[in-house]
């Protein structure tokens, strides 16, 4: 391999001839080991956003130059669509405020633009990096990339799966089945009204989630290195946040108090706690429908899923809830990574939170991974779920829970008998009322009637 020297503050490093990054990268990859996750990157286009409206601002502001703004632009344009991905080595386990990565980001736009400006134009520290700091540039990346993937990746899949569930309650709404609580049988339900609460639960998380998601339209940059803005110009702040709004088309604003951005992360735990909302949510739906779909034969069979692959190694014919499982694992790993962001955002110690890179690894997993799994479990299972009827009849009519209609003819602790010496007998409740002189057949088959108790 070839390599190039190339030297920062601490003296020279070797650098590979076909990487765009400098010195500052090449001692983060040797200090960190390359074996664990590297940066997600949403952080590194969020970056990429930063530095170009950054060039926009501070050429407004008469201190950057039309062609290296130019070209700053013209490199953060190739990193947004993927060009120079290769280019971004750094791992999330680094120093806690994203320095590293944050030059990471710097040095290969100075050296790509140095490339395409066919000399020695740009600095990553003095041009690039003009008027920021790590400590604000990071976590606005944080800001940004967490409204991107929201809005753009997690509420429209959300959109899917809730138009799915609306029509499966709209076709189901007359099917009569029984209800269950504590996984006992209950009262009886439509398999429509039953459907309605998955539906509903995702309408609210989706409201939730896109409420949330405002707290983080105040970004912190132009607070620099403490808060203060040292070696930001005047306006510079709200400069920026107008152009990252224009490039994003989101609202962004600078935060009022940059003391508060650079240190507080309640933003960043108050809508990873809409997602992990969301994944409690999923949790129950996905277990709702492997219950009402075990079997075929020896469980409760009341609904029909899509058979995705075989399930078994061993046993021929087998067929597992792939989809439902899926669904569940990454409710979990949703539930422990709002645990670790809970604990990071703790972690901030006077002008600086240095936990920054595990929470935005953390948040940027929890939110794609969620919006990619259920948009699978939306296509590969929810569409094609269809009632069992004839189960869903013959569950009904053993249901002693019907009961329940007779309180008002016959009295809680009649009713009880009823069932009670049903259950014993192994007879139905209709036989059992007769046998015990409580009811007519006539009455009975008057006071029950499955379609008026929904």
């Amino acid at each position: 391999m070839d390599y190039r020297t190339e030297h920062d503050t601490m003296g020279e490093m070797r650098i590979p001839a076909d990487r765009y990054w400098g010195a500052q990268t090449q001692r983060s990859s040797e200090n960190f080991s390359p074996n664990v996750e590297r940066m997600p990157y949403g952080i590194i286009r969020a970056l990429a956003v930063v530095k170009k409206a950054s060039a926009i601002a501070n050429n407004k502001a008469g201190r950057l130059d039309d062609r290296r703004r130019d070209i700053i632009i013209r490199v953060c344009d190739e990193i947004l669509v993927g060009r120079l991905d290769g280019h971004f080595p750094l791992v999330v386990w680094q120093t806690g405020s994203g320095t590293q990565t944050n030059m990471n980001v710097n040095e290969v736009i100075a050296n790509r633009g140095n490339e395409l400006a066919g000399e020695k134009l740009l600095h990553p520290n003095d041009h690039v990096n003009m008027s920021q700091s790590s400590n604000d540039t990071f976590p606005t990346a944080m800001h940004i990339s967490g409204v991107l993937e929201v809005n753009k990746h997690l509420l429209p899949a959300l959109d899917e799966g809730i138009a799915v569930l609306g029509r499966l309650r709209s076709e189901n709404m007359n099917i009569i089945k029984t209800g269950r609580t504590h996984l006992q049988d209950a009262v009886p339900i439509t398999f429509g009204q039953e459907i309605s609460a998955w539906e509903e639960m995702l309408r609210h998380d989706r409201e939730n989630l896109a409420e949330a998601v405002k707290s983080l339209y105040r970004l912190a940059l132009g607070g620099t290195a403490v808060g203060t803005g040292l070696n930001a110009p005047k306006g510079f702040a709200e400069s920026a946040a107008e152009e990252i709004a224009a490039l994003t088309g989101c609202p962004f604003t600078t935060s009022p108090n940059k003391f508060h951005g650079l240190t507080s992360f309640g933003g960043v735990v108050y809508v990873h706690g809409a997602v992990k909302a969301l994944a409690a949510d999923l949790m129950k739906i996905a277990n709702d429908i492997r219950w009402l779909s075990s079997g075929p034969r020896c469980g409760l069979g009341e609904i029909f899923i899509p058979e995705n692959e075989p399930g078994s190694s061993i046993m021929p014919g087998k067929v597992n809830p792939t989809q439902c499982e899926a669904m569940t694992m990454a409710a979990v790993q949703v539930m422990g990574n709002d645990a670790a962001i809970g604990f990071a955002a703790s972690q901030g110690n006077f002008q600086l939170n240095v936990f920054l890179p595990v929470m935005a690894y953390n948040f940027l997993q929890s939110v794609n991974l969620i919006a990619e799994v259920f948009k699978f479990f939306t296509r590969k299972c929810l569409t094609g779920i269809h009632p069992n009827t004839e189960k869903m009849s013959e569950n009904l009519g053993k249901s002693l829970m019907l009961v329940t209609a007779l309180n008002p003819y016959v009295g809680y602790e009649n009713a009880a008998r009823i069932a009670k010496n049903a259950h014993e007998k192994n007879i139905t409740l209709k036989e059992s009322a007769i046998s015990l002189g409580l009811l007519t057949a006539e009455q009975y088959d008057e006071y029950i009637i499955p379609a008026k108790m929904v």
